[in-house]
């Protein structure tokens, strides 16, 4: 039987070995490791076989959130549904996400039958460099692009994605310290972080990510990422958000890259229609299920 157990300080080198396991077999996840919350342990015998990481402080909404992971030699014994069960008691009532990641049909039974609703798809889109058209960004008169200067631009942009995402469950609450942290992560680059100005004020930006070769993720190649692009409301209209998405796609293709990625909600149609015509289509989806 297996053997739960909840934790605030869990064993780091043991939870990195695990989700590399789960990340050989699945492709994901892409980190090996989850800051703060709480953690839940499952064992048999001794070993860690399923884990779940619970998200107390949650997302802008007042939900807490959570992911779970079974190791790939341990599948098809219950353990996923007893995480589920566990996160369950844990947050007494208080409401509860939990992601499915590839929305595989287990899933998808598993939440039925537990209680849980679909709540939310974050797509994954995808371009092929060689195949795609991205011509030179063209801006409206009076709007300049530049790229971001650490040390000076945190605040400005942070300001325009409060604004740009105040309906987003976790984008929207972006700090200038998350972004400072950030800035000091191996993959941060300032000239793939681009910024739009008109009259000396940031209304817009597009901040590009470079994946590294993930074995069974992309066909294990890199991948660019348009990470995200955030316009102020009051600036949005003349063609902006494609002209900042061109020029950090162009980036991404003249780093070498030969396929970008980037991550969409479900029910964002303009923003689905926009990526469509630059070449982008549907790769995977993430559920998010509610309870």
């Amino acid at each position: 039987m297996l053997d739960l157990a909840w934790t605030r300080e869990p064993e780091t080198e043991e939870i990195r070995r695990f989700l590399l396991a789960v990340r050989e077999a699945d492709g994901r996840p892409e980190d090996t490791g989850f800051a703060g919350g709480q953690h839940l342990l499952g064992r048999l015998d001794g070993e860690l076989v399923a884990y779940a990481h619970l998200d107390t402080e949650g997302d802008s909404h007042g939900n807490q959130v959570a992911e779970l992971f079974v190791h790939p030699a341990h599948r098809r014994s219950g353990h996923g549904r007893a995480l589920v069960k566990a996160l369950v008691d844990h947050v007494e009532g208080k409401p509860l996400r939990v992601w499915a990641h590839g929305d595989h049909p287990a899933a998808v039974h598993l939440a039925g039958t537990e209680g849980f609703e679909r709540a939310r798809e974050l797509l994954i889109l995808h371009a092929d460099v060689e195949a795609a058209d991205w011509p030179e960004p063209v801006t409206r008169e009076g709007v300049t692009l530049r790229t971001f200067v650490p040390g000076q631009d945190e605040e400005a942009m942070v300001r325009v994605n409060a604004r740009a995402f105040d309906w987003h469950p976790e984008q929207g609450a972006l700090t200038v310290d998350e972004v400072r942290a950030t800035e000091k992560e191996a993959w941060f680059d300032p000239e793939g972080f681009f910024l739009a100005e008109e009259d000396g004020k940031v209304i817009g930006f597009h901040w590009t990510k470079i994946h590294e070769a993930v074995p069974g993720r992309f066909g294990g190649e890199p991948a660019g990422e348009v990470y995200v692009v955030g316009i102020d409301p009051d600036a949005q209209g003349g063609g902006l958000g494609k002209a900042l998405t061109l020029a950090g796609l162009r980036y991404l293709r003249d780093r070498g890259l030969g396929q970008v990625i980037l991550y969409v909600e479900g029910d964002n149609a303009p923003a689905l229609a926009v990526y469509s015509k630059l070449g982008f289509t549907r790769y995977e989806v993430d559920v998010q299920y509610a309870r």
